[in-house]
């Protein structure tokens, strides 16, 4: 009895500081000071400092007795997003702006590094207790929430750091200085996702459903246009995995009847209909790119991360910009047909991960996760862009599927295992 309330706590604490180390790490990608120098210096202590905590972690799960013994799966999406990162490091052999070029790619080895920690911690902690249902979702959910749950409460403290204002003043959106209003809506859709996770699995829904309320009232807030539809997928995917037809036509229904709602609310602002036809200008830019910039350098790019010869691409036709707003256009310009080859080669075998595996709760909590972090990346930084948190979960997403835990043990592990047995 002592034994399992002990297991009990911590298990919970283990938890606990495992939605606080992810909830920090994502906080590290925020602009957390209007001075671009402290900001610098807090993202790289806060992201360092997760990277260190998670280690230590996994140390007091094996110092318990569990022996981090895995076989590997589905290797070959870790193995060409390597490839991928190889090849940012080659480019600096011809980046524009080598010293930009590695800056972004040591943060980018940085968090892949992390979430291959985390990761191998995370399924050894989950193997090592599976009476205590362990997902993915119950850190996700709670850490994103808690951010948001900032927001919301910022947007009434203190709008004028917590709200931006565009089109010309006359619409505010969540998220202010600290983070761009779509990053922020990408963020709530994968808190509400992860949320969704747990509803399918609790007696107990009430938490879950207020947390699931906040974040997609943050979401509202944020005026994003491209995560409202990531957050109407999502909730269409679970909806259909419930097996209660009377709340699939409801919610159904509901979602028809919200549709003019939501169009001129969120997809229409000032009634400007061609701002929405164009993307906010950006097909014209993307355009221009594919047209006038990529061809000066269709195979091996302008460098990682860099999409001209200068600071920002600049073209008659459209708006000058230093980021592309979709990060495979992104790739193209950074690395070229080569790389956009190795990207896609990358994304190919973990979806094909997600398609062999029989874990449901994982591939729930993938689907859940990958369809925010998809559409945003057709409008913004993305997953393969300029280093942000979208680039984060889904490396989570590439080492879901890969770390199984071996029950086979060798010589050494068995006489270790019998070792900190007696010990606890």
């Amino acid at each position: 009895m002592k034994k399992e309330i002990d297991n009990n706590i911590f298990v919970t604490r283990t938890l606990n500081v495992l939605m606080i180390i992810m909830c920090l790490k994502t906080l590290g990608y925020f602009t957390l000071s209007e001075n671009v120098a402290i900001t610098r210096v807090l993202k790289v202590i806060i992201r360092v400092s997760m990277t260190f905590w998670v280690v230590q972690v996994n140390k007091k799960i094996m110092a318990r007795g569990f022996i981090p013994s895995f076989h590997k799966e589905h290797t070959l999406g870790p193995f060409f997003y390597g490839v991928y990162l190889l090849l940012g490091y080659a480019s600096l052999l011809w980046s524009t702006n080598p010293g930009y070029s590695l800056l972004q790619l040591v943060m980018n080895i940085e968090s892949f590094y992390f979430t291959w920690i985390f990761m191998k911690a995370f399924v050894l902690f989950r193997m090592s207790y599976p009476s205590h249902q362990i997902r993915f979702s119950r850190i996700m959910a709670p850490g994103v929430f808690i951010i948001l749950l900032g927001f919301v409460i910022g947007m009434y403290v203190n709008p004028d750091q917590f709200y931006r204002l565009t089109h010309g003043g006359e619409v505010a959106r969540l998220g202010g200085y600290l983070m761009n209003p779509n990053e922020l809506g990408m963020l709530a859709v994968v808190g509400i996702g992860s949320g969704c996770v747990e509803l399918m699995y609790r007696n107990k829904k009430g938490l879950y459903v207020f947390m699931i309320l906040v974040m997609l009232f943050a979401l509202v807030k944020t005026g994003s246009r491209s995560s409202m539809i990531g957050f109407l997928l999502v909730v269409f995917y679970f909806i259909n995995k419930s097996n209660q037809a009377k709340l699939k036509i409801a919610v159904y229904v509901g979602a028809f009847l919200s549709i003019p709602v939501i169009v001129q609310t969120i997809f229409i602002k000032q009634g400007d209909l061609e701002e929405v036809m164009s993307m906010t200008g950006r097909l014209p830019f993307w355009t221009a790119l594919l047209t006038e910039g990529l061809p000066k350098e269709p195979w091996f790019g302008f460098g990682y991360m860099r999409i001209a010869y200068t600071e920002a691409f600049q073209s008659v036709h459209t708006y000058a910009g230093k980021m592309t707003h979709n990060t495979f256009i992104q790739v193209l310009m950074n690395l070229g047909f080569i790389g956009f080859a190795v990207v896609l080669l990358q994304m190919t075998f973990t979806l094909r991960a997600l398609y062999k595996s029989k874990d449901i709760d994982d591939k729930a909590f993938f689907v859940g996760m990958f369809i925010p972090i998809l559409i945003n990346s057709f409008t913004e930084f993305g997953i393969f862009g300029e280093t942000n948190y979208g680039i984060l979960f889904y490396q989570i997403l590439i080492w879901l599927f890969v770390f199984r835990y071996n029950d086979k043990l060798n010589i050494k592990e068995k006489i270790s295992l019998k070792v900190s047995k007696k010990k606890w």
